[in-house]
């Protein structure tokens, strides 16, 4: 196999001015001619392994190092181009390179600029948020990308879309599934659009959940999803179809910015349609109420998971028959906020969701456990939080497997109507409600021990005599 030429023109040249060395000098050095080094500082001629070697002897060059400094440098200029911002200047690969191999110093210079840019767009972030929650609106339109945009539309707005309820309805007395959801689905597929509905196994769809062949109308459906995700797949493909126009319709009233931000919106929208379908509003709501909402008898009473009812629970707000208003907040093991969603908008100002006390951030040590506590905010507000974890598909031997957390909240003045509050009686007064924050940049608990971060208000207070329990003490 034929070995990669290495072209270092720049950091050969990088080396050899920061010894202020001239290129006769440093040629003697290296036993080789002025011109030649010229040549390979120009990129004309790659580097020999022979000079790799005399480089590492002469000048104590990690010869390592000075590879995985390209390539850290050109992640970094990767992720600096996947900005917003810069959406039409995307360059190649190799331009990238380009700029690495040819001018190492100005790209370490545009990483230093978007490090700082990145920073001071999160502190602007957390202020507008504090300022939010003192009731002082900021008109501030940062650049987004479509997710994110999808994402804080459906947190400010109530979790509820009343055209897709009623069109649920409608639908599922159509259906008459006394033989199961699943059943009715399929053969309502097949008699209106002649689509037949197969699972197929792992090896034969290892990429897919759900994939539909226009030429041979044939749904198929990955054996990896549980049976309660098996049958949301179908039921999103029956509703794209039957529910088109109220979709449509519920999407324009969203006023999204762009045709993928309404793509991604669409996904959601069609996920709360079959939900819908699946759990029909009115009997959710009198079950909930009567089993003071408990989740895992709601789930075996539906026959669904604990994420769809989880989900369902948000929505519950019909006027004139509504349910607890709860939130919901969904994060992977690293704390990746993927969903925040609520019945009346997610209390992003208020309850932030990301205090790193919170027992969702827990959850992944305790898989398939219920996590219930009462926490309280700094100005003394309370909430009931739910948590538990949230398994992915099927995976094989030695694939690893996607776990997410949920966690369910809602004021703590509800909590009387639910079977956690039972629970929370029964832990000792000294315990029963925890203090967390609304993020570490906008908390100011003092000596908290989870503080990741000081807080944007207050001026650190370092002393070299005095350390305290938090990593970041401040006045």
């Amino acid at each position: 196999m034929a070995e990669r030429k290495i072209f270092a023109g720049a950091r050969i040249r990088r080396i050899r001015n920061e010894r202020a060395l001239t290129q006769v000098a440093m040629a003697e050095d290296l036993g080789i001619s002025p011109s030649y080094l010229n040549l390979i500082e120009r990129n004309q001629r790659p580097l020999t392994v022979q000079l790799l070697l005399k480089l590492a002897s002469v000048y104590k060059v990690d010869l390592d190092q000075l590879q995985e400094e390209t390539g850290s440098v050109l992640a970094g200029l990767k992720e600096v181009f996947s900005e917003p911002l810069l959406a039409g200047e995307l360059p190649g690969d190799q331009e990238l390179i380009d700029i690495c191999e040819a001018a190492p110093n100005a790209a370490a210079g545009v990483l230093k600029l978007f490090r700082a840019y990145r920073e001071q767009q999160k502190r602007l972030t957390d202020l507008s948020d504090m300022m939010v929650r003192e009731g002082k609106a900021l008109t501030l339109a940062p650049t987004r990308l479509p997710l994110d945009e999808v994402r804080e539309v459906l947190a400010r707005r109530p979790n509820y879309f009343e055209r897709i309820e009623a069109e649920a309805d409608s639908f599922s007395r159509l259906l008459k599934s006394d033989d199961g959801l699943a059943v009715a689905l399929k053969q309502w597929l097949k008699r209106e659009q002649s689509i037949t509905v197969r699972t197929l196994p792992a090896a034969t769809m290892p990429n897919w959940r759900r994939r539909y062949d226009r030429h041979s109308l044939r749904l198929f459906i990955s054996e990896r999803l549980s049976a309660f995700d098996q049958l949301r797949e179908i039921a999103m493909e029956a509703v794209s179809i039957r529910m088109q126009v109220v979709i449509g319709a519920e999407l324009e009233d969203l006023k999204l910015s762009s045709a993928e931000a309404k793509r991604i919106a669409r996904f959601e929208l069609l996920r709360y349609a079959a939900h819908a379908l699946m759990i029909p509003y009115t009997p959710f709501r009198e079950a909930a109420q009567r089993a003071k909402y408990d989740i895992d008898v709601l789930r075996s009473r539906f026959n669904v998971s604990f994420e769809q009812v989880a989900c369902r629970l948000t929505t519950l707000q019909k006027q004139g028959a509504s349910g607890i208003p709860f939130f919901l907040q969904e994060i992977d093991q690293a704390g990746n906020r993927l969903r925040h969603f609520g019945a009346q908008g997610f209390p992003q100002a208020r309850f932030g969701g990301a205090c790193p006390k919170l027992q969702i951030y827990n959850a992944f040590s305790q898989p398939q456990h219920y996590l219930a506590e009462q926490v309280e905010m700094p100005d003394k507000l309370q909430y009931l939080t739910i948590s538990r974890t949230v398994e992915g598909p099927m995976t094989g031997f030695g694939e690893q497997p996607r776990r997410t957390a949920l966690m369910l909240g809602c004021e703590a003045s509800f909590a009387q109507e639910t079977v956690y509050a039972a629970y929370l009686a029964g832990m000792s007064s000294g315990s029963a409600v925890s203090p967390v924050g609304t993020a570490c940049r906008l908390c100011e608990r003092q000596a908290c021990l989870a503080r990741a971060e000081p807080p944007l208000t207050r001026p650190l207070a370092l002393d070299e005599m005095v350390s305290g329990f938090s990593a970041y003490d401040f006045q």
